[in-house]
């Protein structure tokens, strides 16, 4: 009880699978997103800084250009008028021209540059200190770049992002000395907004696809788990009935799970069907036994009161017992194979006969113990090398029941034909007898378990009603089907038909002899 109780307790605490499944499909998908929304987003910052590095260096280029023409350090003076040569003709007294491309107070490069949000002009002298610059802010970081002997490119994060920082020293072409210090500072407003709104994006998105792979995750995985529960549901009221017929429904799926359906249902089938042989050979055996059974005692009492000193009762009461203990022995052995008919597609799955050879040795056989029959074998249509999927020793028993059948339903003429021929991908096994017959009426019984055609007259032969009934379930087990034809007073004919098994097939069998 303690035992039941604690296992209870243990299944009570049990997690869900749906639960566990959901968590790890959701999280593989998440993870993945996850993964490819950063790949993402660094391949566009990346392309992004390699942009905003060209646009800074371009700026250099521009200014660069313009300011090593001047021969003396950097001053306001020579700054400004280098940097727009019409002011510097106004100031030399000539007229400014204005069919230049650098008209203007600033050529249209320079003029967009300083005008240029983004970018931050600073132009230091050789003392380090400020001649120029479009802004009236320096960072720190610029002016550390300043004390830098030799160019250099920083990126370096302030609140309001990321900037592209290129400082560069200037020298005069004429006398290569040096000018002063050139320091282009990239704010990079837009691509700093575009980067920010990506990410808030990203992050919006990363929520909605969690959600969305969440709820997409619990609907896959339930209809996955669903016949998983439906199947634990069954398996746990046919443990507690093992005689319900709860079977899973048909769900349509061409895959493992659609396979494990249809073999759970299968496999409920074949326990149930092992239980009902189970019941029936119970039930079969009491029934059956309870004659002989009582015969035996009746006649040992018989004999407790009586026999003792009569010993024409002792005979009879000892020759009765021995034939009820017989025939006791032929029943028990007889429903054992009945029982083992039903499991042949397990114990024998790859046996496989060569029908000629199980022929001629059964027949050869049966008139050895027969000398007063004629037992006739016609297997001139039969070809050679006839392979069938079955035990050797079924096979046998198969034509061993219908031959002694025939033979003790024979009257007069004690004659028994046996015959096989092929018919397209099949094996017809033919035994007849020239016997009694059997009404049309009773053929569709005589197939079930101790039916007896005329009960009195199979006692006396020895007959126990199973036969027939074990033929039929070894033919079936093997795919095979058994019919009759039979004209009272003229005798009957018994017909098996069994599958050929093809040549390709061979490779994985095993022949019985």
């Amino acid at each position: 009880m303690n035992l039941i109780h604690h296992y209870n307790k243990k299944e009570t605490r049990r997690s869900s699978l749906t639960l566990k499944w959901v968590a790890i499909v959701a999280t593989t998908i998440m993870v993945s997103f996850v993964i490819f929304s950063l790949t993402i987003y660094s391949l566009i910052k990346s392309q992004s800084l390699e942009q905003e590095s060209d646009v800074t260096k371009n700026v250099v280029r521009t200014f660069e250009q313009r300011l090593v023409n001047i021969n003396e350090p950097f001053q306001v003076s020579n700054v400004v008028t280098t940097l727009s040569p019409n002011t510097l003709r106004l100031i030399s007294g000539n007229s400014p021209n204005y069919n230049r491309k650098d008209n203007g107070v600033f050529d249209d490069d320079i003029l967009a540059t300083l005008t240029n949000k983004d970018i931050n002009i600073y132009i230091f002298d050789p003392q380090k200190n400020l001649v120029f610059s479009n802004s009236n802010w320096v960072s720190n970081e610029d002016l550390k770049s300043v004390n830098q002997k030799k160019a250099s490119e920083l990126i370096y994060k302030t609140r309001g992002g990321m900037h592209f920082r290129n400082a560069e020293r200037i020298y005069s072409n004429d006398n290569r000395k040096l000018l002063g210090t050139l320091i282009v500072d990239n704010r990079m407003v837009q691509t700093n907004k575009l980067l920010k709104q990506l990410q808030q994006s990203m992050v919006f998105l990363s929520i909605l696809a969690i959600i969305f792979f969440l709820v997409a995750s619990y609907f896959i995985v339930d209809g996955i788990v669903k016949p998983i529960k439906r199947m634990t549901k069954i398996s746990r009221e046919i443990d507690q009935d093992p005689n319900a017929r709860e079977r899973m429904p048909n769900i349509r799926r061409n895959d493992e799970l659609g396979e494990l359906v249809v073999n759970f249902n299968k496999m409920l089938d074949r326990i149930q069907n092992y239980i009902l042989q189970q019941k029936q050979f119970v039930g079969d055996v009491s029934h059956e036994l309870r004659t002989p059974v009582a015969v035996i005692q009746g006649h040992l009492n018989l004999l407790e009161r009586w026999g003792k000193d009569d010993p024409q009762i002792l005979e009879e009461s000892i020759h009765a017992s021995l034939q009820e203990t017989d025939r006791m022995k032929h029943l028990i052995q007889e429903m054992l194979d009945l029982t083992r008919a039903e499991q042949v597609d397990m114990q024998f799955p790859d046996k496989v006969s060569d029908v000629n050879e199980v022929l001629i040795r059964t027949v050869n056989d049966m008139k050895m113990i027969h000398k007063d029959f004629t037992i006739n074998l016609d297997i001139t249509d039969l070809k050679p090398d006839t392979i069938i999927r079955m035990y050797r020793n079924h096979l046998e028993q198969l034509l061993i029941i219908l031959i002694d059948n025939a033979i003790k339903y024979s009257t007069d003429r004690k004659e028994v034909n046996v015959s096989a021929s092929t018919e397209n991908k099949s094996v017809i096994i033919a035994v007849q007898d020239f016997g009694e017959g059997i009404d049309s009426v009773e053929q569709e019984k005589i197939f079930n378990r101790f039916y007896r055609v005329d009960k009195a007259r199979t006692r006396e032969k020895g007959g126990n009603g199973l036969g027939l009934s074990i033929a039929k379930k070894l033919t079936e087990s093997y795919h095979g089907t058994i019919g009759v034809t039979s004209i009272l007073g003229t005798g009957s004919t018994f017909r098996l038909k069994f599958p050929l098994l093809k040549k390709k097939s061979l490779k994985g069998s095993q022949a019985t002899k």
